[in-house]
C-alpha cells in the first residue's frame, strides 16, 4: 500500500488516576521530523514515544500533542504532622502560663496552623503511566496510518491514470518519429530538384543529408528509457511501501528524457506531445512529493 505524508491521529487511554490524551498531525517533509509537545511529567518517556512512532512512520513532518486530565482524590495524600500539632499545643500551653488566660484552641483552628496538615503528590507508578501513554499513542497512530493510506490509494490511483496518458503520447511519438524523417527526405528531394531544375540529382548526397538529420532529430532511446521508467514507476506503486524517495528519483528521471525529446523535436505535434509530457511529469512530481 502507498502512503501519503499527510495525516491525523487521535488516541485515548484512561485509568482510575489518569485520562491520556494524543494527537498527532503530518505534513510534507523529505526526512523523518518528530516534534513533541507535552506535560513535563511525560518528559522521561520520550525515547520510548519516538521509538514507538518510527515503527510504523518513515517520513514527514509530524507534531504530536499529550495532553492529560487528573482525577485529584485518587493521586493526593493528606499528611498530619503530629510532632508540629504537638509544638503548637505547648507554645499555647505556656501562654496560658505566662498570661492566665483561657486555652481555647480546638482541633478545627489547630488543623489551620501552617504545616499541621499538608497535601502530597502520590507515588506513581511508571510503568502503569507509560502503558496507558502507549495505549492512547497506539490508538493516534493506527487512525493517522489508516488515513495516511487511504489518501495514499487515492494518489497511486491519479497517477497510475497520469502514467497510462504518458505512454499514449510516448506511442504517438514513436510512432509519427519514422514519418518525420521520410517528410523531411521528400521535402529536400523536391528542394535540390528545384535548385538543379534538369541536373541530375546524387541520391548518395541526399542519402547523406537524411541520415545527418536523422541523427540529430532521433529519440528512440530516449523513448525506451521513458518507457522504462514508466514501467517502472507503476510497477513501484503496485508494490507499495515506503517508496516516497524512489518515485522522486524516478521521476526527475523522467522529465531529463522528456526534456531531451522536446528539444530535439522538429515536427509540430512532436512538440506537443513532448509538452504534455511534460506536463504530466511536472504534476506526478508534485503528487511524488507527498508519498512517504
Amino acid at each position: 500500500m502507498i502512503r501519503s505524508m499527510t495525516g491525523f491521529g487521535r488516541g485515548e487511554a484512561s485509568d482510575e488516576k489518569y485520562k491520556i490524551s494524543v494527537e498527532m498531525k503530518s505534513v510534507n517533509h523529505r526526512y523523518m521530523e518528530l516534534g513533541i509537545k507535552m506535560p513535563k511529567k511525560f518528559n522521561v518517556f520520550e525515547s520510548n514515544i519516538r521509538s514507538l512512532l518510527k515503527k510504523d512512520i518513515q517520513r514527514g513532518k509530524v507534531d504530536l500533542f499529550v495532553t492529560y486530565e487528573v482525577f485529584e482524590d485518587s493521586i493526593v495524600d493528606l499528611k498530619y504532622n503530629s510532632g508540629l500539632a504537638e509544638g503548637y499545643m505547648k507554645i499555647f500551653e505556656k501562654m496560658v502560663e505566662q498570661f492566665g488566660i483561657e486555652n481555647d484552641i480546638r482541633v478545627s483552628t489547630l488543623a489551620r496552623f501552617p504545616e499541621v496538615i499538608t497535601t502530597e503528590q502520590a507515588d506513581e507508578d511508571e510503568e502503569t503511566l507509560w502503558k496507558l501513554l502507549e495505549t492512547a499513542i497506539s490508538g493516534a497512530v493506527e487512525k493517522f496510518v489508516e488515513q495516511r493510506i487511504t489518501e495514499g490509494e487515492a494518489l497511486k490511483n491519479d497517477l497510475c491514470a497520469k502514467l497510462d496518458s504518458m505512454l499514449v503520447n510516448v506511442d504517438y511519438i514513436e510512432e509519427r518519429a519514422p514519418r518525420i524523417i521520410e517528410e523531411y527526405r521528400q521535402k529536400l528531394f523536391e528542394k535540390v530538384a528545384e535548385f538543379l531544375a534538369d541536373s541530375s540529382i546524387e541520391e548518395n548526397r541526399i542519402a547523406a543529408e537524411v541520415a545527418l538529420y536523422t541523427d540529430k532529430i532521433c529519440v528512440d532511446e530516449e523513448l525506451v528509457r521513458l518507457r522504462t521508467h514508466i514501467k517502472g514507476m507503476k510497477d513501484t506503486l503496485i508494490a507499495g511501501g515506503f517508496v516516497g524517495r524512489k518515485l522522486d528519483f524516478i521521476a526527475q528521471e523522467m522529465n531529463r528524457e522528456a526534456n531531451t525529446i522536446l528539444s530535439k523535436a522538429n515536427d509540430m505535434t512532436v512538440s506537443d506531445r513532448a509538452i504534455e509530457l511534460k506536463t504530466d511529469i511536472e504534476k506526478i512530481r508534485e503528487q511524488v512529493q507527498n508519498i512517504e
